[in-house]
């Protein structure tokens, strides 16, 4: 599909180093928007047709300061495109401490909303803007094992869907973006459980194969950045994009099919019904 250029925009990506975010940083380049990216590391362009901006998701002070720069630098803000977040390894849900709980909520969901509250005052003295959150098909699904993960994922449509009904009289539109899995170096900062606890193991090893073996056939972080295009240029646009053909078929069944064959596709497909070892 050709999009139409999108001249004079200007978009912020978090998290585009690599992965989803450096593959809608460009992207959105490519249509024709002014593109900044950001990273904890920052840096240059380094090659990369957009600039990088050094920006810490969990820190209110590195938010706002990003957020200066860029308005100093270009005077507006069209498209924030909130992609920063971290997984942890598979584990049972037992076997993180509040701590790591707190962690990741911290980057995936409070880094969403310090982004949007930071860009919301621009957007609103525009009359215009928009803000495309990076989700997941686990916002709408279970994810045994990945139960903290998929927390974070269901926090972020309860909060975009809410956001969307207050802003859209004011000219500003969020949506979710909705992929399933995708082949990006994800997994290689994935945050391992604090405690390994021997009653889970079996489990987790299955689950931890089962992810390896799904993620080698998955689809490439381009099939993201479509769809954030296509979010981003849509005149009337939706509340929800899934993101490749798996995470659409995945939407339609937990949607249409009866509660009880989603369970038993989830629990199948993980392969959770073995018997686990009895432990004293």
């Amino acid at each position: 599909m050709t999009m139409k250029k999108q001249g004079g925009k200007v978009a912020l990506v978090t998290g585009a180093s690599s992965g989803i975010g450096q593959a809608t940083a460009q992207r959105l380049a490519d249509a024709g928007y002014t593109v900044y990216g950001t990273s904890r590391r920052g840096g240059g362009a380094g090659g990369r047709s957009f600039e990088m901006l050094t920006l810490d998701v969990t820190s209110d002070a590195s938010v706002a300061d990003a957020v200066a720069q860029l308005m100093h630098l270009e005077g507006r803000i069209d498209l924030l495109v909130n992609n920063a977040g971290f997984g942890v390894a598979p584990a049972g849900a037992e076997e993180s401490s509040i701590a790591q709980a707190q962690a990741i909520f911290d980057t995936n969901f409070f880094g969403i909303v310090r982004m949007t509250r930071a860009v919301l005052p621009h957007m609103r003295g525009q009359g215009a803007g928009r803000i495309l959150n990076i989700g997941s098909v686990l916002g709408l699904l279970p994810m045994p094992y990945g139960a903290l993960y998929s927390a974070t994922k269901h926090a972020i449509e309860g909060y975009s869907e809410s956001l969307d009904h207050e802003l859209r009289t004011r000219g500003i539109r969020v949506s979710v973006i909705e992929p399933a899995y995708t082949n990006t170096p994800f997994d290689a900062n994935f945050l391992q459980p604090d405690a390994q606890l021997d009653a889970y193991r079996q489990a987790r090893v299955a689950v931890s194969q089962r992810v390896k073996e799904v993620m080698a056939t998955a689809d490439h972080p381009r099939v993201v950045a479509e769809a954030v295009l296509k979010a981003a240029s849509a005149g009337r646009p939706q509340l929800r994009y899934t993101a490749g053909g798996l995470a659409g078929r995945l939407a339609w069944l937990r949607r249409f099919a009866p509660a009880g064959v989603m369970d038993a596709g989830i629990r199948k497909d993980l392969r959770l019904d073995a018997r686990p070892a009895v432990n004293a």
